[in-house]
């Protein structure tokens, strides 16, 4: 029987998904295996950086008020009293006309204000020892990195919920980090359904397609920092999906089915929802690709059921299942960034849903302009491999034309936003 479904609006949707967030448990993992995880806890300086006086440079290090006079005409000597490397501290005070030779790194000695880098300065050794001379004065505190310069303790560095990433994890051994508090990977169910869908190995037949969506879903749990549990694909048989969705439940935190959401007399989720006694969420939202999106909630466990056609299948993950599974994993940002850009071709197509165009960010003379990738159609999967960002072009506009400002989606970025898009609700649902 073909149901009528009333839309939602994107933001709609995300409301009702986000209602059921929660954080994931904490693991305490050693630094060498935290590469991509999540932070559970923010990271605070525990001390200064440089926690010392030091020297950015190899050089001299001196007094600036023993420098005054310095000038090409008049080259002033300074005796050398000590070497130091860095990690070493020398026992030496800098006095008058004195200076000590030091390594990038080392710390400041006692007495001495400034750093004459090691190229300004020509150095002499004789029978009483080594001396520089020296062209320029310098000014009290140049060529030193300060202490706490870089942070102070007690300084908020990373929030929680970021990735981490190679300087991330520099900054997590630079404060003593050996084991590191990180959220628990969800695990994300995945079941592909259909009777048309064969395995990537198999020889195509006629009125077959491989299943692509499965291996797509897939990559881009692993890409929001998730962990997945391949259940394969199922045909059109109503008993045995049910069977197989209660036993995705038992067995993972979310579930994504992707197909047999539609209003044809073979998609059958619908009536699993009913039969599972599962509370439904939505399943139409005012949008293109992706308007038959469905999501139900089953013993505070979320059942989302995507569309069968690859490109609906992708957004729909990307708008709706990454700031579930991003803020599961503490993120303060769990929702996809926006930047703004301008259209290089023209989008003519009226439509009264907002519409998601993958697209492809070009950089010109400093300014962001973004085109079209392929077909825009719910079921071309090329396009994907190609799209950096998706188009936002809100609906119930007569179109949109090279050279307008649009919002953009960035996919591949970690930075993520705070709050969901909006729509202008300029159409009536």
């Amino acid at each position: 029987m073909v149901e009528r479904r009333k839309p939602i609006w994107v933001k709609d949707a995300i409301e009702n998904v986000m209602k059921y967030k929660k954080h994931g448990d904490i693991e305490l993992i050693s630094l060498d295996d935290c590469d991509g995880r999540f932070l559970a806890e923010p990271l605070v300086a525990d001390h200064d950086v440089p926690p010392f006086d030091r020297s950015p440079y190899d050089g001299f290090a001196l007094r600036a008020k023993d420098t005054k006079n310095a000038s090409r005409e008049n080259p002033l000597t300074f005796k050398v009293i000590d070497e130091i490397g860095a990690g070493q501290v020398s026992p030496f005070k800098v006095g008058n006309m004195e200076a000590i030779r030091i390594m990038t790194g080392a710390q400041i000695p006692k007495g001495a204000d400034c750093v004459m880098m090691l190229e300004l300065t020509k150095e002499e050794k004789g029978s009483e020892g080594t001396s520089i001379s020296i062209k320029r004065s310098l000014n009290e505190g140049d060529n030193i990195s300060f202490q706490g310069e870089d942070t102070k303790k007690g300084s908020p560095l990373i929030n929680r919920g970021a990735a981490i990433n190679p300087g991330i994890k520099a900054l997590l051994a630079t404060f003593g980090y050996s084991k590191v508090k990180v959220s628990s990977s969800p695990f994300i169910g995945i079941i592909a359904t259909g009777s048309e869908l064969l395995n990537p190995d198999e020889d195509l037949v006629p009125g077959k397609i491989r299943n692509s969506n499965g291996y797509m879903i897939e990559s881009q749990i692993l890409r929001v920092g998730a962990r997945y549990k391949r259940y394969g694909s199922i045909s059109d048989n109503i008993d045995k999906l049910t069977e197989m969705i209660k036993q995705a439940i038992d067995e993972c935190d979310v579930l994504i089915t992707t197909g047999g959401v539609s209003v044809g007399d073979y998609d059958y989720l619908p009536e699993i929802y009913r039969r599972l006694g599962a509370n439904l969420l939505f399943n139409k939202i005012a949008m293109r690709p992706g308007s038959v999106t469905s999501c139900a909630e089953k013993d505070g466990k979320l059942l989302f059921g995507l569309s069968g056609n690859p490109s609906a299948c992708y957004i729909g993950f990307e708008l709706f299942v990454r700031p579930y599974i991003r803020y599961w994993l503490r993120s303060e940002q769990p929702f996809l960034r926006i930047i703004s850009g301008t259209l290089k071709n023209d989008f003519p197509k009226p439509n009264p849903f907002s519409r998601f165009v993958r697209g492809k960010i070009v950089y010109e003379n400093g300014q962001v302009f973004v085109e079209p990738v392929g077909l825009d159609k719910s079921g071309v999967v090329t396009s994907l491999a190609w799209a950096d960002c998706l188009i936002i072009l809100p609906g119930g506009t007569r179109g949109y034309m090279k050279g307008d400002h649009v919002e953009l989606f960035l996919l591949d970025d970690q930075q993520g936003s705070d709050e969901p898009w909006v729509e202008a609700k300029f159409s009536k649902l």
